[in-house]
C-alpha cells in the first residue's frame, strides 16, 4: 500500500510517470527518496536538474539540528528595501500632476498614468490638459460608492444570483474537434474554491512570426509541445525466443511528429532499465533492446514496462495540441496545461499565452497575474453562458482572493473559515465544531458583520443601518 501511496504523491507533485516508475523500482517511500538525495537519483539515470527538482519538490529534511541551521545560514535574507523597484514620472505624467495640485482635484495616480500614456505623443496646450483632468475626475467621482455602502453584499449578490441561472455543461471549442473545456456553474465554483489543478485544465497559445501564418510551421511547433510516448510512434514487439524487444517505429507518424530513429534510441538509452541495450538494427530500420544477460521473462516484462510509456517529446502535462485559425492567425489549443515550459518554446507568442489554471499563473507569472487570471476567467465563464455581470463586482472577489500575496480560495480553508467573527464562520460550515470551539477557547463576536447581525435578528451596520437619527421634539412655550 505504501508504494501506491508514494506513486500517487510523486504523480501530485508533478513528476513524470516514467521517472515515477524508476523511482519505484528502488525506494519505498518519499523519506527515502529524499534520504538519498540527488546524487542517487542521477545513478539511476535521472537527469540531474530533474534529480534535482524531484528533491525540491519533496521537500528534503535535514537530518539533525546541526544541518538545518547550515541549511538556513546558506540562504541569505534580502531587506525588502533593496528590491523594491521606484516607478520614474515622465514629463507628461508630472504636468497632469501638477495640473490635478492646481486645481485641487484628486485623482488615483493609475488613471493619471492611463492618461498620460493615451496624450504622450499629442501636442496638447494647458486648457486641454485642464479639461481632460476635470472631466476625469467628474466621471471619478460619479462612480465612488458611499460612505457605508454594502459593496461586498452587492458583489456577492450579483455573482450568486446569476450563478443559479447557470447549467451544468462542458464547452465545445469552436472549430476544434474533442477539446472540451469545463464551463458553467462547475467552472465558476472551481475558480472561487482556487483549485489547484482544474477539471479540464487547457492552454490558448497564439503563434508569431511564421508559425502566425505558415500551417505546417505551426504543426511543428504542436508538435514540440504535445508530449509524444514511444507507443505514439511506434509498435513494440516482445521476441521472447531471443530475448529482445523489437521497436517498429511508423514512418508516416514519426514523419507528422518530427522524430527520428536516432532520437528515439537516444532516449531510451537514458532510461535506466534499459540503458545501454538499445541499438538501431539499420538491416531490418527497427530498434532493438536487447537483454543480454541469463534469460529473465521478468526482466523482460520491465523492460517492456519501461520503454512502452517512455516520453520521446514534447512538454509534461500537455496530452493533445491541435491548431485553430483565428482572424487569419494559428494558434494551439491544448489539453492539459504547462505555462513555465510552454513560454519557452520557439514560435510562441509568450505575452499572449493564456491557461485557465489560476494557481499556475500565480507560480509563474506573480500574484498580480493570478488576479487578472481570475478577472478574465470568470468574466468569460458568465459571458459564455449569457449573463451580464459587472466587471467591479469580481474585481473585488479577485482583490480579496488575492490581497494577502497568495490566492486563497473563498471558503471555510480561505477567507470565510478567517472571519473574527464566530457565527460568520459557523453559518458557512462545520457550524457545530466552530461554536464548540469558539465556545472552549472563549472567544467573543462584536456583531460589526453583516451575517451576524442577521442571525441574531438586529440591522447591519451598512446603509441605512449605519447611521442613527435622533429627533428631539420641541417643548411648549420653545419660541419657533
Amino acid at each position: 500500500m505504501a508504494r501506491k501511496d508514494t506513486m500517487k504523491a510523486l504523480a501530485n507533485r508533478g513528476v513524470r510517470d516514467e521517472v515515477v516508475a524508476l523511482l519505484l523500482t528502488q525506494y519505498n517511500t518519499l523519506s527515502d527518496i529524499s534520504a538519498a538525495g540527488v546524487d542517487a537519483l542521477v545513478d539511476l539515470g535521472i537527469d540531474s536538474a530533474e534529480a534535482a527538482e524531484i528533491i525540491t519538490k519533496i521537500g528534503k529534511r535535514p537530518s539533525s539540528s546541526k544541518a538545518k541551521k547550515a541549511v538556513v545560514e546558506d540562504v541569505p535574507v534580502q531587506p525588502m528595501e533593496e528590491v523594491t523597484n521606484y516607478y520614474v514620472y515622465s514629463d507628461v505624467e508630472n504636468r497632469l500632476k501638477a495640473i490635478a495640485e492646481r486645481l485641487d482635484v484628486q485623482l488615483p495616480m493609475k488613471i493619471i498614468v492611463d492618461i498620460a500614456d493615451r496624450i504622450k505623443n499629442a501636442d496638447l496646450d494647458e486648457e486641454t490638459c485642464e479639461k481632460l483632468i476635470s472631466t476625469a475626475y467628474r466621471m471619478y467621482s460619479a462612480h465612488l460608492m458611499d460612505q457605508n455602502e454594502s459593496a461586498g453584499v452587492m458583489a456577492a449578490h450579483s455573482l450568486g444570483e446569476p450563478g443559479t441561472q447557470m447549467n451544468m455543461r462542458t464547452f465545445h471549442y469552436a472549430g476544434v474537434a474533442n477539446i472540451n473545456v469545463t464551463q458553467g456553474l462547475p467552472r465558476l465554483i472551481e475558480i472561487v474554491d482556487a483549485r489547484r489543478i482544474p477539471s479540464t485544465p487547457s492552454m490558448d497559445i497564439p503563434l508569431k512570426g511564421i508559425a502566425a501564418e505558415d500551417e505546417n510551421v505551426a504543426r511543428l511547433v504542436a508538435s514540440n509541445i504535445e508530449i509524444t510516448s514511444l507507443q505514439d510512434v511506434a509498435t513494440i514487439e516482445v521476441d521472447i525466443t531471443n530475448m529482445r524487444l523489437i521497436v517498429d517505429p511508423d514512418n508516416r507518424k514519426m514523419d507528422v511528429k518530427g522524430i527520428t530513429s536516432e532520437e528515439i534510441v537516444d532516449k531510451l538509452n537514458k532510461l535506466k532499465a534499459v540503458r545501454g541495450m538499445v541499438e538501431l538494427d539499420s538491416s531490418e530500420y527497427k530498434i532493438v533492446v536487447r537483454w543480454s544477460e541469463e534469460p529473465s521473462f521478468k526482466k523482460l516484462q520491465s523492460m517492456y514496462d519501461a520503454i512502452k510509456n517512455a516520453k520521446i517529446k514534447g512538454i509534461d502535462g500537455i496530452t493533445r495540441a491541435v491548431l485553430s485559425k483565428t482572424e487569419g492567425s494559428w494558434k494551439i489549443i491544448t489539453e492539459g496545461s504547462n505555462l513555465k515550459e510552454v513560454l519557452k518554446v520557439e514560435g510562441v507568442d509568450a505575452d499572449n499565452v493564456m491557461t485557465n489554471s489560476i494557481l499556475e499563473v500565480a507560480d509563474v507569472l506573480g500574484i498580480e497575474a493570478a488576479r487578472n487570471s481570475i478577472i478574465h476567467e470568470a468574466m468569460g465563464t458568465l459571458g459564455e453562458a449569457g449573463l451580464d455581470v459587472d466587471i467591479r463586482h469580481i474585481m473585488l472577489v479577485a482583490d480579496l482572493m488575492t490581497n494577502d500575496g497568495y490566492v486563497k480560495a473563498i471558503g471555510r480553508h480561505g477567507v470565510s473559515g478567517k472571519k473574527s467573527s464566530v457565527l460568520a464562520r459557523a453559518a458557512f460550515e462545520i457550524t457545530a465544531a466552530h461554536l464548540l470551539h469558539a465556545a472552549m477557547v472563549g472567544e467573543v463576536d462584536h456583531l460589526e458583520g453583516v451575517t451576524e447581525n442577521i442571525i441574531v435578528g438586529q440591522p447591519v451596520t451598512l446603509g441605512t443601518g449605519a447611521v442613527n437619527i435622533i429627533y428631539t421634539p420641541k417643548k411648549k412655550g420653545d419660541e419657533e
